[in-house]
């Protein structure tokens, strides 16, 4: 069965060239950045990759790149998400046919907020595919479902390879706390979203990793690092450092993430598909303004 998850797990970006198609060479250097930062795995595609906006060929080719840049050095997590179970079963199985393990599914919100159609939907995908774990993920309104944790506690009484939660509504933090008090044995840990604007209230009630963005992949592992080994200041001190970049992320989202990406010279293009807020000059010199003040300019991209 599929290792266990930890740490810090990036959801990557989908970039995009010039002219608006797949970047195929920069998904690869977008990987081996995350590795280079020493990234515990990569989640591949969610939202932050613009999954709804890709064909079936382009997240097939992306999703076989990453597999293949990884080479088996961290866990590859599957985003699988789809508004039938049928549907979530063919993604599942071409993340198979990958190696993958691990397969991330958001329930649609079609099948509503009850535990007993909940456990239908994701029994039947589990019933396919035998040899996969799922994280689900509860993500906040209007996007997601907004699980309740009693709901999210009875699919995983009923349901052992359910085996992580992705805990990203608003707030998480009581709802991790119910989920991590009330699970049966067979979870394996609650995972953090939010773009890790959360982290600290999420580990300290006993999230074992989270799924931030790629932007600032090597923070992150450093914060994640200080905190399991005790150092609770020093990862509170990169928490601090890192916020006022991860609060502009949260309004700007994917364009700000290709943005500093391509700052920090890792891809060339900063193009998105999904609707998401310009980037106006101001908005880009305060993004810039807490890139040197967190060092990232001065050393990749001065």
């Amino acid at each position: 069965m599929a290792s266990r998850l930890k740490g810090i797990l990036p959801v990557l970006p989908t970039p995009f060239s010039d002219d608006g198609s797949v970047d195929e060479a920069g998904m690869a250097r977008l990987v081996k950045f995350a590795l280079d930062q020493g990234v515990d795995g990569v989640v591949f595609p969610g939202f932050a990759s613009e999954v709804e906006k890709l064909g079936a060929d382009e997240r097939a080719n992306l999703l076989g790149i990453v597999v293949h840049t990884v080479d088996e050095r961290v866990p590859v997590v599957a985003g699988a998400s789809a508004g039938d179970w049928r549907e979530v079963v063919e993604h599942g199985k071409a993340a198979v046919s990958l190696g993958i393990r691990h397969l991330m599914v958001q329930p649609p919100k079609s099948v509503g907020i009850g535990a007993p159609a909940l456990i239908e939907f994701l029994g039947n995908v589990l019933d396919a595919l035998p040899d996969i774990e799922i994280i689900l993920q509860n993500a906040p309104a209007p996007r997601g479902s907004d699980l309740s944790p009693e709901a999210i506690v009875e699919i995983l009484k009923a349901l052992p390879r359910v085996a992580y939660v992705k805990e990203e509504t608003l707030p998480a933090g009581p709802a991790i706390s119910h989920i991590i008090s009330h699970a049966p044995d067979t979870l394996k840990g609650v995972i953090g979203g939010g773009g890790a604007r959360y982290i600290l209230d999420e580990y300290s009630r006993g999230a074992i990793a989270a799924m931030p963005a790629l932007e600032i992949a090597d923070e992150h592992v450093a914060l994640d690092k200080a905190w399991n080994a005790g150092d609770h200041q020093e990862a509170r001190q990169i928490y601090i450092r890192t916020l006022p970049l991860l609060v502009l992320q949260a309004v700007y989202r994917m364009r700000l993430t290709k943005y500093v990406l391509a700052r920090r010279g890792i891809i060339e293009h900063v193009g998105v598909r999904a609707p998401t807020p310009d980037l106006d000059g101001v908005a880009i010199a305060d993004i810039d303004a807490n890139l040197a003040e967190l060092g990232l300019l001065s050393r990749e991209a001065a």
